[in-house]
């Protein structure tokens, strides 16, 4: 081989090495993932095209070098696969062929949805929206439909016991049905265990009235110790027709849920929900029930207690009584403990 050709061919060689370190400066030590080691979470939505992809994925930061992804997504026909809509995980450091095989893998992240005590539909429809796809109005709309709740076995003012508090694992672009089928096989899971249905039929009520009562035990203390005393105490009055007069029943009835105490604006208030005026359960649970209080409900305490107040001292705890002589003189005691405190 003659120098002139040795020198021709190192020249070639010299500008397709150069020429393939632009294109690896250009394509992929500048398309990587910034920030190794950081995750980034990225929602694409459901419907999503290639484009709009691509500008949430440069919004976000995931990828700063949009040239070197719709590049690679072009060589690997990314570009024209349906999106797979779903949360996920990227990793910072990921080149874009890493980066584009994850988001066509659909391996998504899960979210996990914590349901504790929503008060109202509108608080579990707020709290869903925040952990999948469909906004709040979407989730309430649903929850609203009178044709589809009846199809799940509920009236509308019955929909709340079908949430038992827990925490779930659900994928982010979970549609609105599909979350409510969850919650019906997870209510359908509580109620097969522990004997929960067996219990619920020995105190001759449905799941749907123990979950009513559930829930106004729930509002009545936040001491797990004496629930299941309390809901004696209402099963007491169930047993002899007593009137409930739950008081967190007319504060939900008039939603006047920041008042210090019930006065006779809310138990003259006209409402079904209003246990001062109307006999037995009220048509629906006021709060989601925790599964405290589901519990204590079945395994209610067996006594002879019909009333009981707040103890008003730093306890937080309640006083029991049998006759209403001996409530009268709990109520004395506990406005003595408040003036005590210097809340009266």
């Amino acid at each position: 081989m003659n120098s002139q050709r040795l020198r021709t061919l190192l020249f070639v060689a010299a500008v397709l090495f150069i020429a393939a370190y632009l294109v690896f400066q250009k394509f992929v030590a500048g398309g990587t993932v910034p920030q190794p080691g950081k995750e980034y979470i990225v929602l694409i939505p459901s419907n999503a095209t290639f484009d709009e992809v691509a500008d949430l994925l440069k919004k976000q930061g995931v990828v700063q070098n949009e040239a070197a992804f719709r590049r690679f997504s072009e060589l690997l026909k990314y570009k024209k696969d349906p999106m797979r809509s779903g949360r996920y995980a990227v990793k910072g450091g990921w080149n874009m062929i890493q980066l584009i095989r994850h988001l066509r893998g659909a391996a998504q992240a899960p979210v996990n949805l914590v349901l504790t005590n929503e008060r109202l539909l509108e608080d579990v429809a707020g709290k869903v929206s925040r952990f999948i796809e469909p906004d709040s109005l979407t989730l309430l709309q649903l929850f609203r439909n009178e044709a589809y709740i009846k199809s799940l076995g509920y009236a509308p003012e019955e929909l709340m016991s079908v949430f038992i508090p827990n925490t779930y694992q659900f994928f982010w672009n979970t549609r609105a049905e599909k979350f409510m089928e969850r919650m019906v096989s997870e209510h359908e899971k509580f109620w097969s265990q522990n004997g929960r249905r067996e219990k619920a039929a020995a105190l001759n009520l449905s799941e749907k009235e123990v979950y009513t009562l559930a829930s106004i035990v729930e509002k009545e203390t936040t001491k797990n110790v004496e629930k299941a005393r309390i809901a004696g105490a209402y099963l007491n009055r169930l047993r002899i027709s007593m009137p409930l007069q739950a008081d967190p029943t007319v504060v939900f009835a008039t939603r006047d849920f920041e008042t210090p105490r019930v006065t006779e604006f809310h138990t003259k208030f006209e409402s079904p929900y209003n246990t001062y005026k109307y006999p037995g359960l009220p048509p629906g649970p006021i709060t989601m029930a925790s599964i405290s209080s589901l519990d204590a409900v079945l395994n209610a305490e067996k006594h002879n207690y019909i009333f009981f107040c707040a103890i008003g001292d730093e306890s937080g705890l309640h006083a029991f009584a049998e006759t209403y002589a001996q409530h009268l003189a709990n109520v004395d005691k506990f406005r003595q403990n408040l003036v005590r405190r210097g809340l009266r």
